[in-house]
């Protein structure tokens, strides 16, 4: 497994990882495939611009198995606190070790640079998410009606 920096040739690999991260939200509707794809491509649109825009310091990474592409790994290095913008995986990459090994170098590499810690954001509902971030000695500590924010560091408090 390897990461490097995204580039603008990678956006339609992008693109169809947003599509497979998401389809289940917009299954139930009854659009074509094609109405699908669109809706899903400008929502990856508007949130690859977002986190351009918003985290201008941030790390935009590809995860590959061998050459292939298998996700995306975006972190804000920048700030004391490192805060992981997205992570995912193609379904065909997950569970097989990818994100432990992305996750404790990260961790490894926090600890080294004597970042306080690192945080992110989980949905509620992605139990097998939440059971990775909890092995790994991350704690909730913040919530809204659909997510958890998590912290891992030296600042954490543990329930």
């Amino acid at each position: 497994m390897a990461v490097r920096p995204a580039s603008s040739d990678d956006i339609p690999f992008l693109k169809e990882l947003y599509r497979a991260l998401r389809f289940d939200e917009v299954a139930a509707i009854s659009w074509s495939p094609e109405e699908r794809q669109d809706f899903l491509d400008s929502q990856f649109d508007l949130q690859h611009r977002h986190y351009v825009a918003a985290f201008p310091r941030a790390d935009f990474l590809l995860i590959q198995k061998g050459a292939a592409p298998a996700g995306r790994l975006y972190v804000d290095r920048s700030i004391d606190a490192w805060h992981i913008l997205d992570i995912g995986l193609l379904p065909s990459f997950r569970n097989r070790g990818i994100a432990t090994a992305l996750l404790t170098r990260l961790q490894s590499q926090a600890s080294e640079t004597r970042a306080s810690g690192i945080s992110l954001h989980v949905a509620r509902d992605n139990s097998g998410a939440l059971r990775l971030y909890r092995r790994l000695g991350f704690v909730e500590d913040g919530e809204s009606e659909t997510h958890f924010r998590m912290r891992w560091g030296v600042r954490c408090v543990s329930p």
